[in-house]
């Protein structure tokens, strides 16, 4: 898949890759989703066949495998493969190291960039992120796993929780305390754990929603990592996180859009079947106003997105200031609201078949606090917001 740009992108490409995600869901996701729910994994060999598809690779250089794309198509993708049907649990699994490895590219050594990187494009190796701690939410800076450094290797222990595709990874992109006289932001640092480093051990949790994902709280007894696998300089990891943040925030934004349409197609279509009192359900004056209110949020999610979106494209240093920021900020927000209208409205309308496992609409109704917490909960990112604009 050659690498793209923001002028080489055309609606005929789009199209093909948006096609592409109807065709791999149709086939080799919706068959089996619902046995992957139960068994909460979904097979390892679906991570090579999305680097086929060239999906794992997009956005990153090409120099470890990549094909640099602006997030005008990394956002079709995504809007195409959740409105296809797909879950969030799989999307956040297979697409983990999106979270996981854009600190490495950006600051990793050219030698941690050679080992890590070109695997998990290649979905040979599973990268992650390790941030949360259970006694920290989203208190990044007051995060107590340490990293104290003896000779040529950093010794890590602590916990991590709630950490997507955690039971399985193969990579851990770690946020640590290596200075452990600052308990403040200063003292963070990112470091690269390998998932079969001894005195790491990894316990399974159970969810509300996104059953197919692996889902983990990590332990650290004692690791050692060579002190090579630090990724850029000690003390720098807050920044990095703050970040990486923005990505992972755009995505979400996407993926809720996604699944919004999926909300508004399974309800529509159920409307034009569903006879009531002798007429087809979307007869009904009710019906079909609340169809039109879930469409006016999905239209004005559909270009917020797009309007942020041309602007990290941009390449212009001065387009992703403190004002493009909260609008990421606030777009995570409404995206997210605009998904759980649309998830509430299409149970409303699928009525009892809205309350079975099996609808697309259950599962998303499901899935809706996630992408709410995930990423900077709404609360945060309004704060964030708010001080980005200097309030």
């Amino acid at each position: 898949m050659a690498g793209f740009t923001m002028t080489d992108i055309s609606n005929e490409d789009i199209a093909l890759v948006e096609d592409a995600a109807r065709k791999f869901i149709k086939t080799e996701v919706a068959p089996h989703l619902d046995n992957w729910e139960e068994a909460g994994e979904f097979p390892r060999s679906l991570y090579p066949r999305a680097a086929e598809m060239g999906w794992l690779a997009m956005g990153y250089p090409e120099e470890f495998g990549g094909t640099p794309s602006p997030w005008k198509l990394r956002n079709a993708l995504t809007i195409a493969l959740a409105r296809a049907g797909g879950s969030g649990g799989l999307m956040a699994s297979l697409f983990s190291h999106n979270i996981g490895l854009p600190p490495v590219v950006r600051h990793g050594s050219p030698a941690l960039q050679r080992e890590v990187i070109p695997d998990v494009l290649a979905g040979k190796k599973i990268a992650a992120l390790a941030i949360t701690e259970p006694g920290g939410g989203t208190d990044v800076s007051a995060l107590k796993t340490t990293a104290r450094r003896e000779g040529d290797e950093y010794v890590v222990d602590g916990e991590k929780v709630f950490i997507t595709s955690g039971m399985r990874a193969d990579w851990f992109t770690v946020a640590v305390r290596t200075d452990l006289k600052n308990k403040g932001p200063m003292g963070i640092s990112m470091l690269m754990v390998p998932g079969d480093a001894l005195g790491l051990s990894r316990s399974r949790l159970k969810k509300m929603g996104w059953l197919c994902s692996d889902t983990a709280q990590l332990r650290f007894d004692g690791v050692r990592v060579p002190a090579r696998y630090l990724v850029g300089e000690e003390g720098s990891g807050f920044k990095m996180i703050l970040t990486n943040f923005n990505g992972e925030r755009l995505s979400i934004a996407a993926m809720a859009l996604g699944f919004s349409e999926c909300c508004f197609d399974e309800a529509l279509s159920w409307a034009q079947q569903r006879k009531t009192f002798g007429t087809a359900l979307v007869d009904h004056q009710v019906i079909r106003h609340k169809i039109m209110d879930m469409k006016m949020r999905i239209e004005s999610t559909r270009a917020w997105l797009q309007a942020v979106s041309n602007r990290a494209d941009s390449g212009h240093k001065a387009d992703k200031g403190a004002e493009w920021v909260a609008q990421v900020c606030l777009l995570k927000n409404h995206a997210t609201q605009t998904m759980q209208f649309c998830a509430d409205q299409a149970v409303q309308i699928l009525g009892g078949m809205g309350y079975m496992r099996g609808t697309a609409s259950e599962r998303i109704y499901r899935e809706v606090k996630v992408l709410m917490i995930g990423g900077g909960t709404e609360e945060i990112m309004k704060e964030l917001a708010s001080r980005q604009l200097g309030l």
